[in-house]
């Protein structure tokens, strides 16, 4: 499961392979230059819902923080989300307005007060196949692992569809003993895990270990910034040998950056690029990510749509 923030990185995940979409509260946040704090409302984040939605028709599940308020804005969020046509919704134990997890100062909430969250979600849903996430902060915030197993169970009796661990750790090793601990307990729900700081651990070892999905939540992001920096870099060089008065440094004339027909649009490969970029030098280098992604196996490293679908009887 690829994160994404608005059509043109959902259209990309899906060029690349991606079986699913992450609505990223991060990304979502970045792309509009304010921090993952919830600062943005419910009605932006319906909107590049909306936004993700209509470049690709992919499962779309949906990062909505600490649920937007109680357990009435919980409620009223179900509505919205599976009006908007997202396939799940994920919601966190922390205390609103949240914090990014690899910010300090984690305070998290009344796991009761968290259930009630689930139990309501689950309560106000209508499609039958709509999935409520519950995600664990419990080794973000340092309250342990007997506060997360705790927590785990506690939120699946609820009615949680899947659980979500979250860590900061470099190393998978706590999520690791997570997921066989919460599994000796006897529980068969999905468990999902989020490894952006723990790289090191491949999509087929994290689903031995026991994980259902496995969520790349802020790879296109990332992307993104390293291709626009290049091309900064790049143009700012380019300006240095050719001189700052030249006309085409002003933007007259200029086929790589303003010509939809030059010939590097035209060489440019995937449906995608020959749609959306014109002769957009940043556009395209942002596709560069994904035309690597489609030259490796990435469905070995991406989440099954068995998994995705998280059936509660495999």
């Amino acid at each position: 499961m690829l994160g994404v923030y608005d059509g043109l990185g959902s259209r990309l995940a899906e060029e690349s392979g991606a079986d699913a979409l992450w609505a990223s509260s991060l990304g979502i946040s970045a792309a509009d230059a304010v921090p993952d704090a919830n600062i943005r409302t419910m009605t932006d984040f319906l909107a590049a819902l909306r936004s993700i939605r209509s470049g690709s028709d992919l499962p779309v599940v949906a990062d909505c923080d600490s649920g937007f308020g109680d357990v009435n804005n919980v409620a009223h969020m179900v509505t919205e989300y599976e009006r908007a046509g997202a396939s799940a919704v994920c919601i966190e134990d922390k205390m609103f307005p949240k914090r990014n997890s690899f910010s300090d100062n984690q305070k998290l909430c009344d796991p009761e007060e968290f259930a009630a969250k689930v139990r309501v979600a689950k309560q106000t849903q209508r499609d039958p196949g709509f999935m409520v996430r519950a995600r664990l902060e419990s080794l973000i915030a340092g309250a342990g692992m007997r506060d997360a197993l705790a927590r785990g169970k506690l939120y699946e009796s609820a009615g949680a569809d899947v659980i979500l661990i979250h860590s900061k750790s470099a190393g998978p090793d706590e999520v690791l003993e997570f997921m066989k601990r919460f599994r000796d307990t006897g529980s068969t729900t999905p468990l999902a895990i989020v490894p952006t700081t723990y790289p090191q651990l491949t999509f087929d070892d994290s689903v031995a270990a026991g994980a259902s999905v496995v969520v790349y939540a802020n790879h296109d992001l990332r992307a993104r910034i390293a291709a626009s920096i290049s091309v900064r870099i790049s143009r700012a060089r380019r300006r240095k040998r050719r001189g700052r008065g030249s006309d085409r440094e002003r933007g007259q004339g200029s086929r790589d950056y303003r010509d939809p027909g030059s010939s590097a649009t035209r060489r440019a490969g995937g449906s995608a690029e020959r749609d959306i970029c014109g002769g957009n030098r940043y556009v395209r280098s942002m596709m560069a990510p994904a035309r690597r992604l489609r030259a490796e196996p990435l469905r070995k490293r991406l989440v099954r749509r068995e998994h995705l679908h998280c059936d509660k009887s495999r």
